[in-house]
């Protein structure tokens, strides 16, 4: 039973698909969405068919095209008039169905390569402020479908509420790596805001896209484009600590020594386990340094008084509980 607002879509650009959902239920991602690359896109919803997420792709790779599937699948089911269904294909067809007694406020609207579609709303403003928003949104697809979920929200949402949320985005020609071929895959599975944590995954998401992209320019030898990725990942992310170490990494590995030093700092400042780490990573190569350099990396630490802090707020813990006894 999964009451919910979803978008299914295609980017006319790049041929990329997707789809993303938002509702009051436990775990949504893992009922209804559905993507496979240079396949097409499902969502599944009100009082949900599963079997519609993996049989409609199934039938797509079997040449129907959007309509065709959808057909299909309502056709064989007695159960239709309480289901949502919407599909997009890797063409860009597009075809979604609402159930007569599907729980009001339901209802959907298409256009072209994409489709938003909703059941148990606040209100009958869901889907069209979800049309608008993704319309008008900039940004890349998974950017695009999250603003047409926030607008949703915005506009009132799931009359119960919010429990979970998914973004599935797959690449609009398959590479014949299935591992290659999912681009966004985040879920919040139990949340009391998980659009707003599903925002937060995707800045992370985004930021270790980065970081990957600073390890390809590094394997072909581009340092000065391995290093402005790695910065660009750390001010998506600024607070996480594992960026800025192997970042680090990369720059005492590669002669830039004295420009590694004060991430290493700041590193092991906030966690003495990485100091720990770095000694482990010369035997192995990992990290490229000699005896020196590595006594100089190790040697980065806090300031005093930084310590002194700590130390103070471990020891006002310890009197505070002591006091409880």
């Amino acid at each position: 039973m999964l009451h919910t607002y979803s978008i299914v879509c295609r980017d006319p650009i790049s041929g990329d698909m997707g789809v993303a959902v938002q509702s009051h239920w436990f775990s949504v991602g893992s009922v209804v969405t559905w993507a496979e690359a240079g396949v097409g896109a499902v969502a599944t919803q009100a009082f949900s068919n599963i079997s519609f997420g993996p049989r409609g792709l199934q039938l797509l790779k079997q040449g129907m095209g959007a309509k065709q599937a959808l057909d299909s699948l309502i056709a064989s089911d007695e159960g239709r008039e309480v289901r949502q269904l919407a599909i997009v294909d890797a063409k860009g067809g597009v075809a979604t169905h609402t159930g007569k007694k599907c729980i009001p406020f339901a209802g959907h609207v298409t256009g072209k390569g994409y489709s938003v579609q909703a059941n148990l709303m606040i209100s009958d403003k869901v889907w069209p402020a979800m049309d608008r928003a993704f319309g008008s949104a900039e940004g890349t697809l998974a950017e695009r479908m999250l603003s047409a979920l926030e607008a949703g929200e915005a506009a009132g949402g799931d009359i119960r509420g919010r429990q979970s949320a998914a973004l599935l985005v797959v690449r609009g020609k398959s590479t014949g790596n299935s591992w290659e071929d999912r681009l966004v895959d985040l879920r919040v599975d139990d949340s009391p805001e998980p659009l707003v944590e599903l925002r937060r995954l995707l800045d992370v998401h985004r930021a270790y896209e980065r970081m990957n992209d600073g390890d390809i320019a590094l394997e072909k030898g581009n340092m000065a484009l391995a290093r402005e990725h790695y910065s660009s990942a750390e001010r998506l992310f600024p607070e996480n600590e594992e960026m800025r170490f192997w970042h680090a990494v990369t720059l005492a590995s590669n002669g830039l020594l004295e420009e590694s030093l004060p991430l290493f700092k700041d590193v092991f400042l906030r966690n003495e386990n990485w100091r720990l780490l770095t000694e482990r990573l010369v035997p192995n190569g990992v990290l490229l340094v000699d005896e020196a350099g590595l006594s100089r990396i190790l040697a980065q630490r806090g300031s005093p008084k930084a310590k002194l802090s700590r130390k103070a707020v471990r020891m006002k813990r310890n009197n505070k509980q002591l006091k409880h006894r």
